[in-house]
């Protein structure tokens, strides 16, 4: 069995799409049907259950894909490895982060990879959200964790090295704040402060116009920063979306964090522009995931790593 064709197969396996699978592979979608074909075949069953709308792995794919990963990705370590002793690791990553519970992981990471690769530095950065994509985009970071969605087609968004509980922050007086967890239709009871500027596909996610009942939730004051927002929510002028992590970053008398229950938790992930294909980059996200919390590390639909 040729590795390409492994590689084939766990690219799909992935992406669950074979237009992004030849994107990815550089090949055509048919060339990518005849490869899985030829293995189902070679292997006696199938692998992917697919139809026009649908891809998905078979309990035999998922089981050769969980066997597989493993060894393809101690195979590029080893390719890294050999590159990084011939070619050595050096220069400087610039890496931002949003929040200050990320920052921690950044720093963690950078510490372990500057002892491992003296020769290279990691310079941390720390942004604002609405500025996030901005600085990857004007090349004043080489990458950035940040909270999901992102929708642009110049960013990759690579492993997720986070997730967080979301939660509602709301004055301290309110009736909401003495409750143990709220749902999404309690958005509709104050209304939401957001920041200015943030992107479209965030705002939607996290700060949207209806409850999942349809109720209307009320937008009514922007803010251009965090300690902004917060100073608003605690002068009673509404409630924003946040983390269980703000609360214990960002804790003050007048705001109270109450976690959401039911609701999808935030996820961060590490984000970058163009390929990512230098070796000490790629030995970088790999330390990172290593700090990771163990639930991290994970992929998203079109999520990847540099390989």
């Amino acid at each position: 069995m040729e590795r390409y064709e492994i590689e084939t197969f766990l690219t799909l396996a992935k992406e669950l799409n074979f237009t992004r699978t030849a994107e990815r592979l550089l090949v055509s979608p048919g060339r990518v049907s005849q490869m899985i074909k030829k293995l189902e075949r070679r292997l006696g069953g199938a692998l992917f259950e697919r139809s026009s709308h649908h891809v998905a792995l078979t309990p035999v794919g998922r089981q050769w894909y969980a066997e597989l990963q493993p060894a393809r990705q101690q195979m590029q370590r080893a390719i890294d490895n050999a590159a990084a002793a011939f070619a050595g690791i050096s220069g400087a990553l610039r890496v931002g982060f949003t929040t200050p519970w990320s920052g921690a992981l950044i720093m963690q990471a950078a510490k372990a990879f500057n002892s491992r690769h003296p020769r290279c530095t990691v310079e941390l950065h720390a942004v604002t959200y609405n500025a996030a994509i901005a600085t990857l985009q004007g090349e004043d970071v080489d990458l950035v964790v940040a909270a999901l969605p992102i929708d642009d087609p110049t960013i990759t968004v690579g492993p997720l090295v986070f997730s967080d509980t979301r939660a509602l922050a709301v004055p301290a007086h309110h009736p909401l704040a003495a409750r143990e967890t709220v749902s999404l239709e309690d958005l509709a009871v104050l209304p939401l402060i957001t920041a200015a500027g943030i992107p479209r596909a965030w705002r939607e996610a996290h700060f949207p116009r209806r409850t999942p009942q349809g109720h209307p939730i009320r937008h009514e004051a922007t803010a251009a920063g965090w300690q902004e927002i917060l100073s608003l929510v605690g002068a009673g002028q509404g409630a924003t979306v946040a983390t269980v992590c703000a609360g214990r970053y960002h804790g003050r008398p007048d705001v109270v964090y109450v976690p959401f229950d039911g609701a999808p938790l935030v996820d961060y992930a590490l984000m970058w522009c163009g390929a990512g294909d230098t070796v000490g980059f790629r030995k970088f996200v790999q330390t990172v995931v290593e700090f990771a919390p163990h639930t991290a590390g994970r992929s998203a639909d079109q999520h990847s790593a540099p390989s």
